[in-house]
């Protein structure tokens, strides 16, 4: 319900966290210290097989916690590139999503929106998801860091997106959902949330890219699969170019 004011009447915030809060393209240089020259193409990859496997697994019913699925998502990228590698390289790249970069306006962003109760819903498991919370500095600010793992299936499912309510007791007219994720974007919005996307690419950006290049690059074939908002029949109700825009529509 939105009040005569405009302003959504909202009693929590929740945040996607990778993509949304923390930008998964900081794994880039770590990639391309332990394999040079093919730094770019093992962090698109590695992370579009990565959300494949959530889908999959959530498919087939074969849940596997999301530590499991990046180190799997890991070796695929890797054994496909033909890149021999030794153990330690393998766990030095793995480590980075325990400490990926926090988007620069997310601490001010999170900090305006206080009263709100505010938390993390994520596909990352609840180990990966404390140190990555803790790293950053963001658990003196959030009320909860929710994981998929306790209901064993992935988002874009509804099972996923109930347990907003479930910790924070919170009905979902009462949530702002906010990923940057389009596919995340759709599940929430289907589930019956309020939805800010995090338009971090725009559309004309994106065909900028392609019509500039003759061969397109991993990080621009990346975007144009995971940044761009699918047909699904589900649309934000709010489109923000950034985080810091948050508190002006919650």
């Amino acid at each position: 319900m939105i009040p005569e004011d405009g302003q959504l009447s909202i009693k929590a915030v929740v945040f996607d966290a990778y993509g949304t809060l923390y930008d998964i393209q900081s794994v880039a240089e770590i990639t391309e210290d332990a394999f040079p020259g093919y730094g770019e193409i093992i962090t698109q990859v590695w992370r579009i097989k990565q959300l494949e496997y959530t889908w999959l697994r959530s498919l087939m019913r074969r849940y596997q916690d999301f530590a499991a699925v990046t180190r799997d998502s890991l070796a695929y990228t890797l054994r496909i590139l033909g890149l021999a590698y030794e153990n330690d390289a393998f766990e030095r790249v793995i480590a980075k999503y325990l400490q990926l970069d926090l988007y620069p306006d997310a601490t001010a962003a999170l900090t305006a929106l206080k009263p709100r109760k505010l938390a993390i819903l994520s596909n990352g498991s609840p180990d990966m998801l404390n140190a990555l919370v803790r790293n950053s500095g963001l658990d003196d600010l959030l009320d909860a860091t929710i994981s998929v793992d306790a209901k064993k299936i992935f988002k874009p499912s509804p099972q996923a997106y109930e347990l907003i309510g479930e910790v924070l007791g919170t009905a979902p007219n009462e949530v702002l959902f906010v990923s940057s994720n389009p596919w995340d974007v759709a599940g929430a919005k289907s589930f019956g949330l309020n939805v800010a996307w995090i338009e971090r690419v725009t559309p004309e950006a994106m065909a900028l890219a392609c019509v500039e290049n003759e061969l397109v690059a991993p990080l621009t074939m990346f975007k144009a699969i995971r940044t761009q908002m699918d047909e699904l029949g589900f649309a934000p109700d709010h489109r923000v170019r950034a985080l810091s825009e948050l508190p002006g529509i919650a």
